[in-house]
């Protein structure tokens, strides 16, 4: 099957790679590429307006025609691809006149989570050291 999406991760992340391995396990995961920053520097180019420093701040992912998104428009994209969050990228991605209602409260929601997910990282760490 023909990849559609390209999402660019933080391997080094627990947090993004317990996440990014739940993705990988659903159904239409097969049409996404999934490209672990962990391996590369900083300053590496992705493409076109996306550096590796810049993607491991914030969640992106590219569609086949180039067009880069970023955060929760990022996330509606990804789970708009994949069969069973579909339901979840619609609604998000919902237009009403025009205007996407939802998609501004989530982007809202996703900066606040950005300066957590340090934290939640090493919370999971820790709760795996644990088992």
């Amino acid at each position: 099957m023909r990849e559609t999406l390209t999402v660019y991760y933080d391997g080094a992340c627990p947090l993004c790679r317990t996440e990014i391995g739940h993705y990988r396990g659903c159904s239409g995961a097969d049409r996404v590429r999934f490209i672990d920053l962990s391996s590369f520097e900083k300053d590496d180019t992705l493409g076109p307006g996306l550096n590796c420093a810049a993607a491991q701040a914030r969640f992106h992912v590219r569609d086949t025609t180039g067009r880069l998104s970023s955060g929760a428009a990022a996330f509606a994209e990804l789970w708009c691809t994949l069969p069973g969050w579909r339901w979840l990228g619609r609604a998000v991605s919902l237009r009403v006149f025009g205007f996407q209602p939802i998609l501004p409260v989530a982007e809202v929601a996703y900066r606040i989570f950005l300066p957590l997910r340090p934290r939640l990282a090493r919370l999971l760490m820790r709760a795996r050291r644990f088992r």
